[in-house]
């Protein structure tokens, strides 16, 4: 039974809460710019002072070769068992600011939703956790189980110091469960725990032709222009269907189950309400599967920005010297982005037209992750959104990725549980991201009802 007087207490305190909240997203804590390095540790610092506000017993900054890692615990419980909670403070670049209705980094809340960048991704969710252990804290004086935090600064770049951090730091992160609120509900009041996120790899794309930018009066026609031979070679990645043409691509793809399948098609008309959130007339995917099947559980290669030649107003007649391209990937299991990555650049060199030469950098890389369900702590999940929601929560994927969840799953393993509170509507990493109060109240509540009736394994 859900603590009546934590969740008073929540009610309570719920305007200071927002209010803290508010606080913490006026930092513009942008892990992938350098310029941003300060605000990124003015984050963590933030951090570390709301756990200790919350009731942890120890909060601190810890270094890795990248961005800080916040660290926090509670290790008072009458028992051995613990939670680890995992989260980020880092956020998505903003660009392009000029499609914001508000300024990205002075929150406002409108018709209950609270407009910033990080809001749902995931300084709101996160900041979820640490308020709704502060009022067990508060009212109770303790936790059912010992508690520890894991907030990282670097997961919108792929988490690169985290693979290292927490294997060196195996013991330390040790515990029975793993919890994490950075993953979307099906929809508005229609709970669900996530127990798969596709893996990703990025690079760029480099196209250098002549030595520098040609009047394409006196060279036109004798010269590759270096954005026809990116656009070019950018067209033999994928064929007229969105089926991605590199060798080996789909070599090592792990298929769901036909149960599976026909579980994602009990969940709604997906195809309609993604059309009509997107104003879009008709969709686009691989054949032979649905447009949840294609967000979930299907491979995808993106084209995520490409840019060369004159930019300005009105015309220059030139034949551009470099072209650029940015590209990712989503993952499914079975598939390793290191593979993936070397199958991509070997594509893109057998296929560079002639007159350019080509050069790639490796970005972000995460590997797919698949949970099991058996854990008690997954029916507990359940029921608690159930509880407070009134409605059953459902099993899902997600398409988006979580780097480090892969890793803690092989150093720590134990059962990981992706319990979001976003909705698919919110806008993370475009502009004019918000967060729904509703969930942030209804989040806090379901998190107490949580720990307050979970069972460990014996």
């Amino acid at each position: 039974m859900m603590s009546q007087v934590a969740t008073s207490y929540i009610k309570e305190n719920r305007q200071e809460y927002i209010n803290e909240l508010i606080e913490f997203l006026r930092i513009p804590s942008i892990s992938s710019i350098s310029d941003h390095k300060g605000d990124v540790r003015d984050a963590a610092n933030w951090t570390v002072e709301a756990l200790k506000t919350a009731g942890m017993q120890k909060a601190e900054i810890m270094e890795t070769p990248g961005h800080p890692v916040v660290y926090g615990e509670w290790t008072s419980a009458d028992n051995d068992h613990t939670v680890l909670i995992y989260g980020h403070y880092d956020v998505q670049p903003v660009d392009p600011v000029e499609l914001w209705d508000s300024p990205p980094f002075e929150p406002i809340v409108h018709e209950e939703k609270l407009f910033a960048r990080g809001a749902s991704d995931d300084k709101g969710q996160t900041f979820m956790h640490v308020k709704a252990v502060q009022a067990l804290l508060a009212t109770k004086g303790s936790l059912p189980f010992n508690v520890k935090f894991l907030i990282e600064g670097e997961e919108e770049i792929g988490s690169p110091s985290l693979d290292e951090f927490v294997q060196s730091n195996e013991q330390l992160l040790s515990a029975d469960v793993l919890l994490i609120s950075d993953t979307p509900m099906l929809g508005k009041g229609r709970p669900a725990v996530c127990k798969g996120l596709r893996g990703m790899c990025s690079l760029q794309i480099d196209v250098k032709g002549a030595k520098g930018d040609l009047h394409s009066g006196l060279y036109g026609g004798a010269v590759q222009n270096s954005v026809h031979a990116l656009v070019q070679l950018l067209d033999t990645l994928r064929d007229e269907d969105g089926r991605i043409q590199v060798k080996g691509f789909y070599d090592d793809v792990i298929e769901p189950t036909e149960e599976e399948r026909a579980s994602y098609a009990q969940l709604g008309d997906f195809e309609s309400e993604l059309k009509e959130e997107l104003h879009l007339n008709e969709l686009f995917g691989e054949k032979g599967y649905t447009a949840r099947e294609h967000t979930w559980v299907r491979p995808t290669l993106e084209i995520n920005g490409i840019y060369g030649g004159f930019q300005g107003e009105g015309v220059k007649t030139v034949i551009p010297s470099e072209a650029h391209a940015k590209i990712t990937c989503r993952l499914v299991p079975g598939q390793d982005p290191d593979v993936i990555i070397q199958q991509i650049e070997e594509h893109l060199q057998s296929h560079t037209p002639p007159g350019v030469t080509l050069t790639t950098t490796r970005y972000d890389q995460g590997k797919p992750f698949l949970a099991p369900t058996d854990h008690p702590a997954f029916k507990t999940a359940t029921d608690a959104y159930e509880a407070v929601y009134g409605t059953p929560a459902v099993f899902t994927r997600m398409g988006g990725s979580i780097p480090v969840v892969e890793t803690f799953d092989q150093v720590l393993n134990i059962p990981i549980l992706l319990m979001g509170f976003g909705l698919p509507s919110e806008n993370f990493h475009a502009p004019n991201e918000h967060f729904h109060l509703e969930n942030f109240d209804k989040g806090m509540e379901t998190l107490i009802y949580f720990w307050e009736t979970l069972q460990f394994e014996k």
